[in-house]
């Protein structure tokens, strides 16, 4: 059965059982409780699945134009789907005059789409003349509260930013794949000799470009013009337009890495004032989102294990550039799942919500 309340907007999750479904649904559970009806969609072959939210079991129901119907202005739907899902089902939901929230790379570029994380430009989804408001790539989520709020006091001058990505970003298959290959490559000695570990996982490296169990892959996404990768290019665009730089000097390497859950990023930000470490840690300290655990004397820096099923993104390593005083370098890890995708997901529709309150 369809959840039916007697006030607040209705929620239309796309994608609901889909890795980031999963949590956003479990957040929906944790959150204040500001929604009507609350719709889970998904493909024809999940049709029929019952799922828990808030406490009482939903039924998914199967992408359609039907799936849709009720829906009007002031409603909201969220899609976690790939891009050419959203592209072809997005219009269907603004037609009706609801917003639509998409977490997908589809709209990402649109100038009359704005991208939010709402700790760092919230109130851009004020201004949304198509009725869709984008989120971030998980990686530009991770880092992205940090990094605004240094920004507002040193104002940023150029950007170099080297990814560790948890598995789980490529959904359930990512997960499944390092999850089949550790058990593979358990117990054994492999990762010793040139191609044993190759060998041993086989052809099949599921969404990655190489095996990642006992290895790091140093590729994420498509093959773009003189060696980039999509997914380099997406960070570097997001991150220009979420901080209103358009011309931002950023430079991006992605990297998978055989952890299951959580990003994790180096960042070396240079700025057009002169940074003190010991300040620049007051800023992290009371940004909205962030978390700072950073005593290296003591053992204390984030790491994904310890990010994993939090929602902050936490910041340690903090430490002026040897070599430039207008420079600053920093370690910052969040959950993929939660800070960069579901949670802004979350939060942006509360926002959106609270218009129509």
């Amino acid at each position: 059965m369809t959840r039916t309340r007697s006030s607040g907007p209705a929620l239309a999750v796309v994608g609901a059982t889909g890795a980031v479904g999963s949590v956003l649904l479990q957040m929906l559970s944790q959150r204040a409780d500001v929604w009507g009806e609350i719709r889970l969609i998904a493909s024809a072959r999940s049709a029929g699945r019952m799922l828990v939210v808030r406490a009482e079991e939903t039924e998914v129901i199967a992408l359609t134009e039907d799936a849709f119907d009720g829906l009007g202005p002031g409603d909201i739907a969220l899609f976690l789907t790939p891009a050419e899902v959203s592209a072809r089902w997005a219009p269907v939901v603004t037609t009706r005059g609801s917003v639509v929230i998409d977490l997908s790379a589809a709209f990402r570029e649109d100038p009359e789409v704005p991208l939010v994380v709402p700790e760092v430009n919230g109130h851009a989804v004020r201004i949304r003349p198509r009725g869709i408001v984008a989120g971030p790539d998980c990686v530009t989520a991770t880092m992205i509260a940090a990094l605004g709020a240094l920004h507002s006091e040193y104002a940023l001058r150029d950007l170099v930013v080297s990814s560790y990505q948890a598995a789980s970003a490529a959904g359930r298959p990512g997960s499944e794949t390092l999850r089949r290959q550790q058990s593979l490559v358990a117990g054994t000695s492999l990762g010793e000799q040139p191609g044993d570990v190759r060998r041993a996982v086989g052809e099949d490296t599921g969404p990655f470009a190489a095996p990642l169990a006992l290895n790091v892959v140093p590729w994420s996404g498509e093959l773009r013009a003189d060696g980039w990768s999509s997914h380099e290019l997406a960070v570097r665009g997001e991150t220009r337009r979420i901080l209103q730089l358009e011309q931002l000097p950023v430079s991006v390497t992605c990297v998978q890495v055989p952890v299951l859950i959580g990003h994790s990023l180096t960042v070396r930000a240079r700025f057009e004032r002169e940074v003190e470490a010991a300040h620049a840690r007051e800023i992290l300290e009371a940004a909205p989102g962030v978390v700072l655990v950073d005593d290296p004397a003591a053992g204390e820096f984030p790491t994904p294990v310890d990010a994993a099923g939090t929602d902050p993104a936490w910041v340690g390593r903090v430490r002026a550039s040897l070599d430039d005083p207008y420079a600053l370098e920093f370690f910052v890890c969040a959950d993929n799942l939660r800070k960069g995708a579901a949670l802004n997901a979350t939060q942006i529709a509360e926002l959106i919500a609270g218009e129509f309150a």
